[in-house]
């Protein structure tokens, strides 16, 4: 478990409500840091009571975030680490004074000085009084030979802003926000400010270059972003999402797109609150037009290997049902009896073509496949006896090129026991097939497979066997693609066949 869930999951001083919120709080802080060019750390207290008790209490970082925006100041992983002592007195004072409390530059020489800025997370108790939950700090470094940019100042009016509003504990308000687009925009990528009318105060270097993509090539600054996404609309007539000028206007916190001219940008958008009446709104944009152009060829691809995994299913489909057909035909029973084991075989493999085309990943989950090719198998014995399976052990996850061979192979295995494995005596009405598997390492690392098949059949005849096409089939397989071994035991008590093959990709195996 993680130091932060560890410290603050069923702290029986905290809410559930506080719990999600500070877990919300620090997944999103990364924008929090880049705006204010600051390294966080947040603190709680060490033990269960020093959340409401003053007593020997002292803190322990539980998250830290580095901005991208400038260098860190903190280079070495805090998380898990009780406070130094030099900052114990200001995050204690903010804690239970719940003010804002501020450093000095303690000591450092110019231009390195850093400052420490102790921010309590303000949040109401169940009857409604304010309590802290956690502290921030916030350490920067104070540049006095260097006057800042209005870039630099910009980020750090909007950092403040929403510094103030993670104090109120009303910033992150992750109920409110769409998350389902992929490509999430930062800070760096562009940001603008709008004021609470949706007018355009500031755009970053950045966004415009954004916009600039789609096709606005004037000037942002005072200009409406809700009219710019009108005139957008209006020139490449694409239906919109009508709660998009509310994102547009700053008004809700929610994620959108502009598609326009062949380029897609991301938006973001986050009201700016004070003591709840909305004054302005920060909107971060990233040009995803690769992006998107990637995920279209990637559909593209999938919805074709998709149509081309339905084909092969069906053409498998239609070569069992034309064998069905003929079988039904033939006046030979032996014919009858070949084209039905063809017949088999056809539908084990478009039986293990469909499981693997649902995932198509790189290794595959078989024992759920391995039982439905058992049952299936025992479903061939006569109306009037019973073939009873059953699977001990598990196969894991094993390669595709591996699928297909060896539920050929055990299902050939368990249809020959169940067809041959009954006795002429009436009163031998139910036979029991086994199949064991264990998955092992050998002496040389290599994960291999060694399976036991076990009948309490009649056997193997004594004299004058030979192995049938299916058996033939059977060792083919294992020697060729399975690069493995087989053998058969037969007694008077039955059947045991023993597989053993190496786990091996594809590359390996070719």
């Amino acid at each position: 478990m993680s130091v932060l869930s560890d410290r603050l999951d069923n702290n029986p001083h905290l809410l559930s409500s506080d719990v999600e919120w500070i877990h919300a709080l620090v997944s999103d802080w990364q924008l929090l840091s880049d705006l204010a060019f600051s390294d966080l750390v947040l603190w709680f207290p060490h033990t269960e009571d020093g959340v409401v008790a003053a007593q020997d209490r002292s803190y322990v970082a539980l998250a830290q975030a580095r901005p991208s925006t400038t260098q860190t100041l903190i280079h070495r992983d805090v998380v898990g680490d009780r406070i130094r002592a030099d900052l114990k007195p200001m995050v204690e004072r903010a804690w239970v004074a719940q003010v804002e409390t501020n450093s000095s530059d303690q000591g450092q020489p110019s231009p390195g000085r850093m400052r420490v800025t102790a921010v309590p997370l303000v949040r109401p108790d169940a009857h409604g009084r304010p309590r802290t939950v956690a502290v921030i700090t916030m350490h920067f470094s104070v540049s006095a030979l260097r006057t800042p940019s209005r870039l630099e100042l910009t980020y750090r009016r909007c950092a403040a802003d929403l510094l103030s509003m993670a104090a109120e504990g009303a910033w992150p308000d992750s109920s409110h926000e769409f998350t389902g687009y992929s490509g999430a925009p930062r800070v760096g990528d562009g940001l603008l400010r709008l004021d609470a009318e949706g007018q355009i105060t500031f755009a970053s270097p950045n966004a415009v270059s954004a916009l600039l993509r789609l096709g606005v090539n004037d000037t942002l600054e005072g200009r409406s972003l809700a009219g710019i996404g009108a005139e957008l609309q209006r020139a490449t007539g694409v239906v919109v999402d009508e709660s998009q000028p509310l994102m547009l206007t700053g008004r809700r916190a929610m994620r959108a797109e502009l598609e326009a001219h062949g380029a897609a940008v991301t938006l973001r958008s986050i009201p700016l609150r004070r003591e709840g009446k909305r004054f302005a709104a920060l909107v971060l944009c990233r040009d995803v037009t690769e992006l998107r152009r990637r995920d279209k060829q990637l559909m593209s691809k999938d919805a074709t290997i998709k149509e081309i995994h339905h084909r092969v299913k069906n053409n498998l489909q239609t070569v069992s049902a034309l064998l069905r057909m003929q079988s039904r035909r033939m006046d030979s029973q032996e014919g009858r009896e070949g084209l039905r084991r063809a017949m088999r075989r056809v539908e084990t493999i478009a039986m293990v073509h469909n499981s693997l085309s649902q995932g198509l990943e790189d290794t595959v989950d078989v024992d759920e496949l391995m039982r439905r090719q058992l049952r299936l198998a025992a479903e061939m014995a006569e109306s009037d006896r019973t073939a009873v399976t059953e699977l001990v052990g598990s196969f894991g996850q094993l390669p595709p090129d591996m699928v297909t061979p060896l539920a050929l192979v055990l299902t050939e295995i368990v249809a020959n026991a169940v067809e041959h494995g009954f006795s002429d005596d009436p009163e031998h009405k139910t036979i029991h097939v086994s199949l064991r598997v264990d998955r092992h390492t050998d002496a040389a690392g290599r994960q291999r497979l060694d399976i036991e098949l076990t009948d309490d059949g009649v056997g193997l005849p004594q004299e004058g066997w030979e192995p049938g096409l299916g058996l033939q089939i059977v060792k083919t397989l294992v020697r060729g693609e399975l690069s493995g071994s087989i053998a058969w035991d037969s007694s008077p008590a039955g059947t045991k066949v023993t597989l053993r093959a190496p786990i091996l990709g594809s590359e390996e195996r070719s």
